[in-house]
């Protein structure tokens, strides 16, 4: 069974359990962020928020059934209080437990029911190289994203593109996309970045990241640069769960050879996967 599956089942399963994103990403074998990526690609959801929607979908169908106990119902979806619960109700579907209770209809409400995902279709993925990569300084744009705003993406390296070059201690012409600092809310840091060769001297308004030293499973995305998300679930659900490996809770990066054209989206890509000891 694939992560995401993995993940989806035990959702599914232990909805009425204290379910946070740690243990799906420990369940599914994979780290918070890796998790929180591939779910949002497969999904079109951050893991929490579908937690959280199909709590409340739940709680929805069993009070229009009539439950007579709202804090019950509460409690079996994950929820300490009554207050909590209705707050969370409200925000979610603009009413109230008390006032779906009363008229037993589920129509106008927006439900999250059970994700069934169908088996992935096969892409065609060369073998990785594995390289031990000592400690690489990035210095780059950053900007925080989720799955509804990762498009934003292309424009945060348009933005990046006049810094490089002029960056000091720059090495090489060689770019990398850095996604890192995962949030349980499904966010994460992209970072557009060069490497630098020291850590001083970092340009107002730009970030410094350093990666750890990391022995990385390197695969080439073969195509354009539009379709790295099939390389992304090719890797992570097809090659991981088959690999005897498991991901480290580290970034995870993107390098863009100096031939990489942004505009025709050509060029070579690696994806770079931090990998356990």
């Amino acid at each position: 069974m694939d992560p995401v599956n993995k993940a989806l089942w035990l959702i599914e399963t232990e909805l009425d359990t204290a379910l946070d994103l740690e243990r799906l990403a420990s369940v599914s074998g994979l780290s918070r962020f890796t998790l929180s990526r591939v779910f949002a690609g497969a999904t079109g959801w951050s893991v929490m928020r579908y937690v959280k929607a199909r709590r409340l979908s739940c709680a929805a169908h069993r009070l229009a059934k009539g439950a007579p106990d709202i804090l019950e119902v509460a409690l079996a979806v994950g929820y300490g209080s009554h207050e909590a619960f209705t707050r969370a109700f409200r925000d979610h579907f603009g009413i109230t437990p008390e006032t779906l209770r009363a008229s037993g209809d589920l129509n106008g409400i927006e439900l999250r029911e059970a994700l069934r995902m169908h088996a992935t279709t096969g892409y065609a993925l060369s073998a990785p190289r594995f390289v031990d990569a000592e400690e690489l300084l990035i210095v780059g744009l950053s900007e925080r994203f989720n799955v509804e705003t990762a498009q934003g993406i292309a424009a945060l390296w348009q933005r990046f593109g006049p810094y490089i070059g002029r960056i000091p201690g720059q090495q090489g012409s060689e770019t990398f996309g850095v996604c890192c600092n995962p949030e349980d809310d499904g966010s994460f840091e992209y970072i557009a970045g060069v490497l630098v060769n020291r850590a001083a001297e970092v340009p107002a308004g730009l970030t410094l990241q350093r990666l750890a030293a990391h022995r990385y499973a390197v695969f080439l995305h073969e195509g354009h640069i539009s379709s790295i998300h099939e390389t992304f679930n090719a890797i992570f659900q097809h090659w991981l769960p088959t690999a005897g490996v498991q991901t480290a809770a580290a970034p995870e990066f993107e390098r863009y050879s100096e031939d990489f054209d942004p505009m025709a989206g050509t060029g070579r890509v690696e994806i770079w996967v931090p990998l356990r000891d």
